[in-house]
């Protein structure tokens, strides 16, 4: 239960401490508060409102107004804090729930110097809840901005305000813990921990939210992260932010291996954004999900990107199997090619005259596959993705993901997707499926939870790549690892081999994302960097370094 009760304050008002900064800081032993802010208007002696003020607010109203709201929270106010902010209703509701769903019996703000109109500060709390008691500290920041209708210098409010991880419509709770605490596994037996594997904070938290109460653990005491869950679906897991009193963790088992997770964890801190995911093509198990930054979004699982010219894997697998290409067949790659009033272009507008359809697809020409958009129904490529490589057949791979999207699209729209632009959408998950799908010969539906513990179903696809047709795909890609445009970051990586950069560019970008897929033997991997260029270049090497790895 969390009862929220109201305590009062002490003395009725609230303790001041004059800090380094000059603003003071704000102590609170209880709640409960009436504080009614400053007047919304000033009515000059004419009985005309006074001009509304405009600008940006200058030091020292950032200096006040940060004064006054910290002090009104600290007291328990949230009425009166609210109404030094531009959003009252949902400040006020934040702010109440701060003290009554999280329990903050005492909470003290120091503000710091201030950063132009940003003012961070240091919050140092007491959660109590029955009878448990815990010290919390942690910083956040805060913004001043203009009001437009009155003219008042205001807190700017977002939620993160309250807490630098909350998002919006997410709030914070203390009391019994929803699931108990998991010690996961990987496919070995060695324990996976957030401190040696930081990079799956959000997948461990994922796992306990799912299965903590499959796991014959016993849940504790905690202050959390309750995220919101919109249209009924969470996306981000909650977050445990303070431990009351410890649980008893359950055992997880997971598929991922602890070798090759740490080998992707160094791979993708050689850039600011990265996600890389290795999958195991014989059976759909996932040996390893990471992301730089690691405390950041799953790009990994859960990212929604163009995927450049990895897609030539699914769209060739197409052409093969209509008859418009083939290994060792003439294959027109020209400078330019026109579908829909758009006109594509090659990579530096080269082209490859008397060429063969192999050459297209080692060297990455987009023309070669726009050329052949008039000759394919609308839909043929959504079929080919979704009956073939299981793309966006809601996976259940036991955390939340995206699983890839190929809208049927008609005209200039439907040409692009086939070089991977488009309504085209995909992460490092779907295209390291992808690659594993040509390995091994048929879509296994990748997960990271044996489906035995929850009884849950795993995606089908409806049929297989006839047999010369994979045999084609096989040979395109393995020429691309060995000659093409993947040769040097695969330089190395040796025995059965297949590869496909990819490029997308983004509107507002200065550089494209670079893609890159490939597999070796029982090992598929896919990476993504965001405006990282030629996906040879950057993302190339995270995978081939997963594929040593495992190897």
């Amino acid at each position: 239960m969390r009862s929220g009760a109201k305590v009062a304050v002490v003395g009725g008002v609230f303790a001041a401490m004059v800090g380094a900064a000059g603003y003071g800081a704000y102590s609170l032993l209880g709640g409960g508060g009436s504080g009614s802010g400053d007047p919304l208007s000033v009515v000059a002696e004419a009985g005309k409102p006074s001009p509304v003020k405009t600008g940006p607010p200058s030091a020292a109203e950032v200096k006040e107004t940060a004064r006054k709201f910290l002090a009104a929270w600290a007291k328990g106010d949230a009425a009166g804090a609210a109404n030094h902010t531009d959003n009252r209703q949902d400040a006020a509701a934040a702010l109440k729930s701060y003290r009554e769903d999280a329990h903050i019996s005492e909470v003290r703000l120091t503000p710091r110097q201030a950063n132009g109109r940003t003012v961070p500060f240091t919050v140092d709390a007491v959660i109590t809840y029955k009878g448990k008691k815990a010290d919390w500290s942690y910083g956040s920041e805060l913004t001043v901005t203009r009001g437009k209708t009155t003219g008042r210098a205001l807190v700017d409010w977002q939620a993160t305000v309250v807490h630098p991880d909350l998002h919006r419509g997410d709030s914070l709770k203390t009391g019994e813990a929803d699931a108990a605490p998991i010690k996961a596994l990987d496919r070995n037996g060695k324990e996976l921990t957030e401190e040696e594997h930081p990079a799956l904070r959000g997948v461990l938290s994922s796992l306990r939210e799912r299965y903590g109460d499959k796991s014959g653990g016993e849940a504790g005491v905690e202050t959390w992260i309750s995220r919101a869950d919109a249209a009924g679906s969470k996306e981000t897991p909650d977050e445990t932010l303070k431990v009351l009193s410890k649980g008893m963790p359950g055992t997880l088992k997971t598929t991922l291996d602890a070798g090759l997770q740490s080998a992707a964890e160094q791979a993708v801190r050689q850039h600011g954004k990265a996600g890389v995911v290795a999958v195991k093509p014989s059976t759909g198990e996932i040996l390893a999900v990471a992301n730089s930054p690691a405390d950041g979004f799953n790009l990994a699982l859960q990212g929604s990107l163009a995927p450049g010219s990895t897609m030539k894997v699914i769209s060739s697998a197409l052409l093969l199997e209509k008859g418009l290409a083939g290994y060792g067949k003439p294959h027109p790659c020209p400078k330019y090619a026109s579908y829909g009033g758009w006109k594509f272009q090659n990579d530096k507008k080269f082209e490859i005259k008397n060429g063969t359809f192999e050459q297209s697809f080692a060297r990455s020409c987009n023309t070669a596959f726009i050329t052949q958009a008039e000759k394919l129904d609308d839909s043929a490529l959504t079929k080919e993705a979704q009956e073939v490589f299981g793309i966006g057949l809601n996976w259940q791979t036991g955390v939340p993901t995206f699983d890839g999207a190929v809208p049927v699209q008609t005209n200039a729209p439907k040409a692009a997707s086939l070089i991977g632009q488009g309504g085209v959408r995909m992460n490092p998950l779907n295209m390291a499926s992808v690659a594993a799908t040509v390995q091994s010969g048929s879509f296994k539906q990748p997960y990271l939870v044996a489906p035995s513990l929850d009884n849950r179903p795993l995606a089908t696809a409806a049929r297989s790549l006839p047999s010369g047709v994979l045999q084609q795909l096989r040979s395109l890609m393995r020429l691309t690892a060995t000659a093409g445009t993947a040769a040097q970051a695969m330089s190395g990586v040796g025995g059965d081999v297949g590869a496909k950069t990819g490029s997308a560019e983004v509107d507002g970008q200065k550089d494209p994302n670079g893609w890159f897929t490939a597999y070796r033997g029982d090992l598929a991997a896919a990476a993504v960097v965001p405006e990282g260029g030629h996906g040879g270049d950057s993302a190339g090497p995270l995978v081939a370094q997963l594929l040593k790895t495992g190897g």
